[in-house]
């Protein structure tokens, strides 16, 4: 029991990592810019599919993941400026259905370019074997490397948002943004950084979850619900908050799921536990954001 337990929380560590890595981006577009962007999920498709293309181009995932990101995060100014842009200002109603049009557009799109199939992602030869933590315990070495990774980028980012005048830049953006605008800050570039950044994090959790998952159109849809929720429960624009509520949702998901099939069928022996436990797992998540709307409607905290 004992090393099921340290394998799932590993599993649950793993999870909220990358829903940090989704909704850090999700928060600071939110925070900063006012914008409700239901196409956030899209850049995570878009960079585990590019993560495919440029594995397929050098055969060397490290090689692949870097590229996805730099190119994910020139798509993402690309949307800023041409499409983002235009919906600064305007009611969060219009920027839902605009975005909400970006979704149907960018699955149209993977599908025209690499079809309705899903596609798989090689795991590195060199990561594929389990290495041993403990007596009698091995995990996976390419989930290790997830998790160091993960944790890299929040140490990162937490740096470059409270100790650098960029991340000076953007908390005053975030605070009053015409005030940061009188005092010279160039705030339509701030803006297009920040969604680039946002489009970076999205690749890198694609390019990662990738020989994990299957990559396939549509996969961002699925996720982007979870990463709205942490936003909800973390506080819009706080990094720290969303750190701490990933990290929470990803906790409950994995261990609502690995242990409510055991307890169940000790309560209802008749039930079909393996059905149900994940539909309970996700209901929890959900009663968790609940819970914190009616304790701290503002979430846990403001802003990094």
């Amino acid at each position: 029991m004992s090393t099921f337990f340290l394998e799932q929380t590993l599993n649950a560590l793993q999870l909220g990592l990358m829903l940090f890595l989704l909704a850090a981006g999700l928060t600071l577009v939110f925070g900063i810019m006012d914008l409700i962007n239901l196409a956030h999920g899209s850049l995570y498709m878009f960079g585990g599919f590019l993560t495919v293309v440029f594995m397929r181009l050098t055969g060397s995932f490290a090689m692949a993941l870097p590229l996805a990101i730099l190119a994910t995060g020139l798509l993402g100014v690309l949307l800023e400026l041409g499409l983002m842009r235009r919906l600064y200002g305007r009611s969060h109603l219009g920027q839902v259905l605009a975005t909400f049009g970006l979704i149907l557009v960018s699955n149209d799109a993977v599908r025209f370019l690499f079809g309705p199939n899903a596609v798989m992602l090689e795991m590195p030869s060199a990561l594929s074997q389990p290495v041993e933590l403990a007596s009698g315990f091995s995990y996976s070495a390419y989930r290790l490397v997830v998790i160091g990774v993960g944790i890299l980028t929040a140490v990162l980012l937490s740096l470059l948002i409270n100790r650098t005048r960029f991340g000076m830049w953007i908390r005053a953006g975030a605070s009053d943004r015409e005030m940061a605008r009188a005092m010279g800050v160039n705030i339509n570039l701030v803006f297009t950084c920040v969604f680039a950044l946002g489009a970076m994090l999205c690749a890198l959790a694609g390019g990662l979850l990738g020989p994990l998952f299957s990559v396939q159109m549509g996969m961002g849809e699925n996720i982007i619900i979870l990463a709205f929720v942490v936003v909800v429960i973390g506080g819009m624009g706080s990094i720290k908050g969303a750190f701490l509520g990933a990290l929470a949702i990803g906790f409950l998901d994995t261990m609502g799921r690995s242990f409510l099939p055991s307890l169940m069928r000790s309560v209802w022996p008749d039930s079909s536990p393996d059905t149900m436990a994940p539909a309970v797992a996700a209901i929890l998540t959900y009663l968790l954001m609940i819970v914190v709307l009616i304790w701290r409607p503002q979430g846990l905290f403001r802003t990094s």
